[in-house]
């Protein structure tokens, strides 16, 4: 979920320029503060379900949004079936992995209790309806040429992912996509830790609708591009694609997301009040709730990518630093990092190559050095 990332543009979009000033503008605008911040999603599989609490801050804000501990949460259903969840950190609070999941055709309310001083206060979603959602179909890539290859010169190359899904039965209307990405790294000198791996999280909203079409397909669909400014392509590239099912009221809710995203933001673009949200005070209708409480079918699917890609950025080129003959020089492993050693018996002088740098020295910096176990290793 991307909300708390986008929160300041969602609340407040009014940062403009005038011709080439760079003085910030802040209107005086009438501004409701401490707004509930609501982020969350139920799937059909049985994994950790997280509603995350805050509350959003004050236009000109720089720092995180403020979690919210101590709240009641509870999932229910249109059977009367109620699930308490356990708040794990601050804020974040998570269904049983191994005795909760949602159930397609089912209807499921959040029920929200915050607790300030002797006072309480109630919130809930609507019932939303969990659709169904198709397998995806074909998850590939492309190659892309970023700079054509000439003579004593390679080229430079990308990567374009897509994917291709389709619903025979015409029930799934409005997609949704994230994915969850993972890349070996190998260190060019043999370190303690020289081979990690990466793994990060899709950061774009990324959503289809065929509900204007005849056929519910969608073709071609890319969901990332990996350019050559990046390591993940240098050895072997995993991306894990999750596929989600909406209603057209959430559709419509990420849609006009993606616009403040996508446009920055100014006086004149989308302002809070026209970001739907599916969550509402009992006590005070009227008190404006920000985020979403999202009821997805989930379908999943993984591919590897190890191909050679030109003109791929090595981020760990220029890591020495220096040479020394000192086998233990001041500030060692904690200053300066030991590469490579350069041994010999008498009469030769012994000599290290070091590094500044510790990240050339500890893939962990950046990494795990715990295999995944869905990784693949080449035969």
């Amino acid at each position: 979920m991307l909300i708390k990332k986008i929160i300041p543009y969602i609340l407040f979009p009014f940062l403009f320029f005038l011709n080439s000033c760079v003085k910030e503008f802040i209107p005086k605008i009438e501004e409701t503060k401490d707004l509930l911040v609501v982020e969350g999603l139920i799937t059909d599989q049985f994994k950790k379900n997280s509603i995350k609490l805050s509350k959003s801050l004050p236009f000109g804000t720089k720092s995180e949004a403020i979690p919210l501990s101590g709240c009641i949460v509870k999932i229910s259903d249109d059977l009367g079936n109620s699930y308490s969840l356990k708040e794990t950190k601050p804020g974040t609070y998570n269904t049983d992995s191994t005795s909760f999941k949602g159930i397609v055709g089912r209807f499921y309310t959040l029920k929200i209790s915050i607790y300030n001083n002797k006072n309480v206060r109630n919130y809930e979603s609507y019932p939303m309806e969990m659709k169904p959602v198709p397998p995806i179909d074909t998850l590939y890539y492309e190659k892309t040429v970023i700079e054509n290859a000439r003579e004593n010169f390679a080229g430079v190359d990308g990567c374009k992912i897509y994917l291709d899904t389709h619903d025979p039965e015409n029930k799934c209307r409005f997609y949704r996509w994230d994915f969850r990405e993972t890349w070996l790294l190998r260190l060019n000198f043999e370190v303690q830790n020289q081979i990690c791996w990466i793994t990060a999280k899709s950061e774009n909203i990324n959503i289809q609708s065929t509900a204007a079409l005849g056929e519910d397909r969608i073709k071609h669909n890319q969901i990332t591009y990996i350019s050559n400014i990046t390591d993940r392509l240098r050895i072997k590239y995993s991306i894990l694609v999750n596929q989600y099912s909406m209603s057209e009221g959430e559709y419509i809710y990420w849609e006009k997301l993606q616009k403040i995203t996508d446009q920055v933001g100014g006086l004149y673009d989308i302002i809070p009040a026209s970001i739907p949200s599916n969550l509402r005070c009992i006590e005070n209708p009227g008190e404006k709730v920000l985020g979403y409480f999202s009821v997805s079918a989930n379908t999943s699917k993984r591919i590897f990518i190890k191909d050679n890609f030109n003109g791929i950025i090595d981020q760990y080129a220029n890591c020495v630093t220096d040479t020394i003959y000192d086998r233990n020089p001041p500030g060692l492993n904690t200053n300066v990092w030991i590469l490579l050693a350069h041994l010999c018996s008498i009469p030769c002088s012994p000599f290290f190559e070091v590094t500044t740098f510790r990240d050339c020295t500890d893939c962990t910096i950046r990494g795990s050095n715990i295999k995944p176990d869905f990784w693949k290793d080449d035969k």
